[in-house]
């Protein structure tokens, strides 16, 4: 019901402020209100929205955590708007959004004598500066280190420079692993998509010796993915992922440890074949792709029989990605006695 009157341009309609381009303030409230509720939607219920077109849902769960800068957005407009009604809505993608994500700020945990330094790192095949690279990565003080995107004419470097203090090192195709404990039981491990010709070979597994016992460490590079006009191309990589957890299902030895450019993140429901097997970073955003800015972390490092205490990244490399580094707390009482 109109009550006031039209002074300036405004109208006053049972206690709303109308401006000269209309739109009462509350019904602005309102409208960022429906807008954080349906934020606060697509964080919880990611997985409802469907793969069928564009693989939508993969596309909006690579970089969900950015959804975090939406609620900030809507908290502004909120204030400009001075709507409660809009600051109580944005509750909903707050909470909702420290639920997923909070856990990853928070500080990483004392080390633990089980513990384990991994260094997982898509060197790039145009990397200049291989010898720096390597120097960089080894300078982390890792256990392992797991390398991708390894090309002929750089792989020499690689190994003169971690020798030292990596006398152990696997390489099949294009992945290598560096040990400072002994590897064996070394083999090529078959991830390669169907629709893929040429000549492709990104995965090995390998047996760690370490203090603690006998570790199987799988490397894998996963095929990329492209976002274009039709939406995200990522058939390939699903698939390549859909053999790494089989391969991982089949895998005899408990302990196990996963490195690799997996070109996902977490969320991505394209790597539910390793998510549903493996544990995940528990503190640590470590956003890793592309060096000179980070956006996501498709570079992983999962475990299963152990927990991944926390992940970083460490200085820019002559790549395209940054290096990560993580912490994995193994278990105990899924460790095999250590070979003698």
């Amino acid at each position: 019901m109109w009550t006031g009157r039209r002074d300036g341009g405004e109208e006053r309609v049972d206690g709303g402020r109308w401006g000269a381009r209309g739109g009462s303030v509350r019904t602005r409230g309102r409208v960022i209100a429906a807008v954080a509720a349906l934020t606060a939607g697509l964080l919880v219920f990611h997985r409802a929205v469907p793969n069928s077109v564009g693989r939508a849902g993969s596309l909006l769960e690579s970089f969900l955590p950015w959804l975090g800068l939406v609620v900030v957005v809507l908290f502004a407009a909120a204030l400009l708007r001075r709507s409660a009604t809009a600051l109580l809505a944005l509750l909903l993608p707050a909470t909702a959004w420290t639920y997923l994500f909070g856990g990853l700020f928070l500080p990483e945990p004392r080390a633990e004598a089980r513990d384990l330094v991994v260094v997982q790192h898509n060197v790039s095949d145009e990397n200049t500066d291989p010898a720096g690279t390597a120097r960089t990565l080894a300078d982390a003080g890792p256990d392992l280190i797991a390398l991708e995107e390894l090309v002929p004419a750089a792989l020499p470097v690689y190994r003169r420079t971690l020798a030292p203090r990596y006398p152990y090192h696997e390489v099949r195709g294009t992945v290598g692993l560096w040990s400072r404990h002994p590897l064996t039981d070394a083999r090529l491990l078959d991830i390669k998509p169907r629709g893929i010709t040429e000549p492709w070979s990104r995965g090995l597994r390998a047996v760690v010796s370490s203090p603690h016992g006998d570790i199987a460490v799988y490397v894998a590079h996963l095929p990329s993915i492209r976002v274009g006009p039709g939406g995200l191309a990522s058939a390939h990589r699903d698939e390549s992922a859909r053999l790494l957890g089989r391969a991982l299902s089949a895998e005899e030895l408990e302990t196990v440890i996963l490195l690799g450019d997996l070109n996902g993140t977490v969320d991505d429901r394209g790597l539910a074949p390793l998510t549903s097997r493996m544990n995940v970073a528990e503190r640590g955003f470590a956003l890793s792709f592309p060096a000179g800015l980070p956006l996501t972390r498709i570079d992983q490092v999962m475990a299963r029989s152990a927990a991944v205490r926390h992940i970083r990244t460490l200085s820019a490399t002559g790549s395209d990605h940054l290096p990560i580094a993580a912490r994995i707390t193994l278990d105990r009482s899924a460790l095999p006695e250590r070979r003698a």
